[in-house]
């Protein structure tokens, strides 16, 4: 009995441990996506910005 009870203290150990590791990855994915997010609006908004100029350039140029 106190060996099963030994055991299953390791393993719930184990599991608190494994549960505080991956919420903290979690935490730090979280942050991570949140800065992949903002730089891809960023780059995204240049894209649109340089395809606008590019347009414009386009528009000035005479028709062949």
């Amino acid at each position: 009995m106190d060996t099963e009870l030994a055991q299953l203290e390791a393993q719930l150990e184990q599991l608190i441990s494994v549960h505080d590791r991956l919420k903290a990855d979690n935490v730090g994915l979280r942050g991570r996506l949140a800065q992949l997010e903002a730089e891809n609006r960023q780059l995204s908004d240049k894209l649109r910005r340089a395809a606008d100029k590019l347009e414009a350039l386009l528009d000035k140029l005479p028709e062949a």
